[in-house]
Formats: structure tokens, sequence, C-alpha cells
């Protein structure tokens, strides 16, 4: 009997913060205002308002954000979980964070955050309909024949009898409010065109991980605490 092995997999995140409500009236008015008051930043037309591009890119030095990044801290923990990790051994920073505001039919064109380790979006405000978050894969273990999964023509002549994990080289993720989704910063992401927003309102930040003791080991960067910096600069 033949048998298939799926191996190497993306390991995404999904659970739910659920915050008071007043908390969530208050970050929400907040990022209103970090909007009207942002610089001109680098907004091209029809893409979402993004806080790290207009001059909010360090949310979590704002108290209202406070007890949002705590809970985050936790989820962080439990993906790392998922991974047999000894936390214990390492430190966590949140490295920078911004929020994200979408209307009308505004979305975020596929990037990745290669500077850091992890990334994650929260919807603070997200109602039925609004554009859904969408992960790429960039490597593509699977396309034994070059841009197949992507083709327009292979789509559009019905060459895939069905499409599905094995086939694919991008899949959308239609959160919920309250929803977090945690993956690795090198993941290509992004969010769906041509969708009406209501105001769509997402948190997100990057997150390095480092050694807490680096003596004999490699691949992971060392603690802060012994870097040097230049003295000339």
């Amino acid at each position: 009997m033949n048998q298939i092995y799926n191996f190497f997999p993306l390991s995404i995140y999904r659970d739910k913060i659920i915050l008071s409500p007043e908390n969530k009236k208050e970050m929400i008015e907040e990022i209103i205002k970090m909007k009207k008051d942002s610089d001109k930043g680098l907004k091209p037309a029809q893409n979402a308002w993004t806080g790290d591009t207009h001059g909010h890119e360090y949310l979590f030095k704002n108290e209202k954000f406070k007890i949002f990044y705590e809970e985050v801290e936790k989820h962080i923990i439990k993906y790392m979980d998922h991974f047999e990790l000894d936390v214990s051994k390492l430190e966590f920073y949140f490295q920078r964070s911004w929020a994200t505001l979408s209307n009308s039919k505004e979305y975020i064109s596929p990037h990745d955050h290669s500077q850091s380790n992890l990334s994650f979006a929260y919807y603070l405000k997200k109602e039925k309909g609004d554009s859904e978050f969408i992960l790429i894969d960039k490597l593509k273990h699977n396309e034994f024949i070059p841009q197949l999964f992507t083709s327009v023509s292979a789509e559009r002549n019905k060459i895939f009898k069905k499409r599905t994990t094995s086939n694919i080289a991008r899949i959308n993720i239609d959160p919920e409010e309250d929803d977090i989704i945690i993956f690795p910063s090198k993941t290509l992401h992004g969010t769906q065109k041509n969708t009406n927003n209501n105001e769509r309102i997402s948190i997100s930040a990057d997150v390095s991980i480092l050694a807490k003791e680096s003596k004999n080991l490699e691949h992971l960067t060392p603690p802060f605490s012994e870097w040097k910096k230049f003295t000339n600069n």
C-alpha cells in the first residue's frame, strides 16, 4: 500500500485574547487618533495605514496597551511549547509594534519581516466580510513544475481536480475579532485585495529571541548584556 508523508510543516498559532470592552474601546480610540495625527509616512494608494511607516512603531510603550502585551507574551510562550523549546534559556523582546487600519478596499501587500524571529497579528476590530489574512509559501516544496501552483492559465483550464494543502502556494485565514495569529517572521504574508473593509483594525509586532547564556552555543543571538557598541559612532 502506498503512503504519502507530509514533512516540514509551517506551524501557525491561533487563539483569542479577550480584553474588557472598556480596554478595547480605549485602544481603538488611541489608534484612530494615531492615524489622524501621524506623519505622511510611506502609504501608497490602496494600501492600509500602518503605524510602523507613520511614526508609531513602538506601540508597546503606550500604557493603554499594557494589558494587551502582557497577554501576548503568554501566547508567544504557548507557541514555543509546540516546538519543545526550553524558554527558561531564552530572552524574548518586542522589537517594534504597530497598528494597522483598513477602510474600503485598502489592503496590505505581501511582505515578510526578515529582521525578526516571530511576528503576530491581533484583530482588535474586525467585522464579517473584512479582508482575510493571507500566508504565501515562498519555498513551494511540492511544486515539481515551476510556477504550476500559481499559474493563472492552469487554474483557468482546471488542471487541478481539487486544491489541497499539497498543491497550493497560498492560503487564506479568515480571523475573527479578538483572534491572535503568531507565525515565523520570515513567512510571506498580507491581506486580501478588492474586499471592502469597515475600519478593520489589527495590531502587529516583531519579536526577537536571544540566548540568556551563549557559552558553547551557536545559532542563537547572544544576550544584549554581552554586546559592545562602536565607540566612534
